[in-house]
């Protein structure tokens, strides 16, 4: 989650900046998508800086400074001499990109980023908590489609409270 101190357009950034819901949002010819006022408002537009990153699943991420500065110390975390933590890194560091937003709230999507996802034309945005993913429209359909069903397995799982000991079962029903 983002925690901070004050922005530049009054918002507290004392509690978390949960980010949540989708919005489908057209691309215009210059890869231009509007970021929901919503999320614009509870991470300080005008004085944001964003970076857009490969993601999984087909989509990116696009991340907060201070979420992509959290997600670089946990990764920092990892042993450079372990091999998939070092292709990880090359393969999502060299390809951040850093997005300004303009006064209309749109950001510009590399070609080579939009390219990961497959998507043309339209977007999903997806609010994750700390950062937004974007979907083709027709992949974020198919995952709900083929996701939705196993909604409770997955809640169970990201939801076990984790006592010191791997695949803890929650306390309680």
């Amino acid at each position: 989650m983002l925690w901070g101190l004050m922005v530049g357009n009054g918002v507290l950034w004392g509690v978390p900046v949960l980010l949540c819901g989708s919005y489908r949002r057209a691309l215009d010819d210059k890869l231009r998508l509007a970021i929901p006022s919503s999320w614009r408002e509870g991470l300080g537009f005008p004085d944001l800086r964003l970076y857009l990153a490969p993601s999984t699943d087909g989509s990116l991420a696009l991340y907060p400074e201070p979420c992509l500065q959290a997600l670089a110390r946990r990764l920092d975390q990892q042993s450079p001499a372990a091999t998939v933590a070092r292709h990880f890194r090359r393969l999502f560091y060299s390809r951040i990109e850093g997005v300004e937003v303009d006064r209309q709230g749109r950001i510009r999507i590399p070609a080579e980023l939009l390219s990961l996802t497959g998507a043309q034309g339209e977007i999903m945005l997806i609010g994750v908590g700390d950062h937004i993913e974007l979907w083709s429209v027709d992949a974020w359909q198919r995952f709900i489609e083929q996701q939705t069903a196993r909604f409770d397995e997955f809640a169970a799982e990201a939801l076990a409270v984790r006592t010191g000991s791997a695949g803890a079962e929650p306390e309680g029903d």
